[in-house]
């Protein structure tokens, strides 16, 4: 952790887009000296009755690229998201960059690929994504240095990145108010996601963390930042000195009551293979729905 924690906190420009169909945050995050940037957890768009994909809140990031002069190096998933679909291809197809994920994904793909019964067509490699994160990794964007904290639970192959003074959490902690992610997917695991919250919160206090979702609890407005030491003190699942114990009990009571994402059959199909919708024997994009296997 030593080369995680910052000595110089840098302040990164952070710009955020709210998706409102899945209660999605994607973030722009500039260097803070130079145009070079990273995209962290696009959203393509899907109207799933119509089995319809369209652009519109990646074209809001890119349109911003573009009138800013950034130069897109990295684009970013914090996990293989079970909500919203990718749209990193079509970034990628539009402003170059590489598409990064945790070395785990391979793991993410090996059960999904069974339940999905992909077949040996399916490269259960993470060769889709042009680089894998390890615990501890770093790259850089631009002349800002980038670091990886591994933090699975949710799933296998959740990562925090830490840019500067900021760090993108992704499902791993809501605001406050929010709490934290489920537990109860194939791979998923509370103890393990409680010690995962440990490492985000012995990170600097003043750390800004970026949420990946805000469902605007007891109907306030949607919020999307916060700190270390606000989440230490008050998030109503781990602060103010939560054990494992009782996190555990929580989280899998609460987990037991959830019900399925409205789009985790699209997703996980298209977010296994870094934002790529899958095609028939034809070459069409088309889905497959697994019964009774989630």
């Amino acid at each position: 952790m030593s080369d995680i924690t910052a000595s110089t906190l840098d302040q990164p420009e952070v710009l955020a887009f709210f998706d409102a169909q899945t209660n999605t945050i994607s973030y722009i995050v500039k260097e803070p000296i130079g145009n070079a940037c990273a995209v962290i957890d696009s959203v393509m768009n899907m109207d799933y009755a119509a089995g319809r994909i369209t652009f519109e809140s990646a074209d809001d990031i890119i349109k911003t690229i573009k009138d800013r002069g950034l130069e897109l190096q990295w684009i970013i998933e914090t996990h293989v998201h079970a909500d919203h679909l990718s749209a990193a291809p079509y970034l990628q197809e539009q402003l170059g960059g590489k598409i990064g994920i945790s070395e785990k994904i391979i793991k993410v793909q090996e059960t999904f690929g069974k339940i999905f019964n992909e077949g040996t067509a399916f490269q259960r490699d993470g060769s889709q994504f042009d680089a894998l994160f390890e615990d501890g990794d770093s790259y850089h964007v631009g002349q800002m240095q980038a670091s990886v904290i591994a933090t699975p639970g949710h799933t296998p192959a959740c990562m925090v990145h830490v840019m500067g003074d900021t760090a993108f959490v992704g499902d791993t902690l809501f605001m406050p108010d929010g709490g934290s992610a489920r537990a109860d997917f194939p791979g998923g695991d509370a103890g393990i996601l409680y010690d995962s919250i440990q490492k985000v919160l012995s990170l600097p206090d003043e750390t800004r963390l970026f949420m990946c979702h805000d469902y605007g609890p007891n109907g306030r407005d949607i919020q999307w930042e916060t700190t270390v030491a606000e989440e230490r003190a008050f998030n109503i699942h781990v602060g103010g000195g939560t054990t494992r114990e009782a996190f555990v009990k929580m989280r899998t009571e609460r987990d037991a009551t959830l019900i399925m994402p409205k789009l985790i059959i699209p997703a996980l199909q298209v977010n296994m293979r870094a934002g790529e919708v899958p095609k028939d024997d034809e070459g069409r994009p088309s889905l497959k729905v697994p019964i009774n296997s989630l």
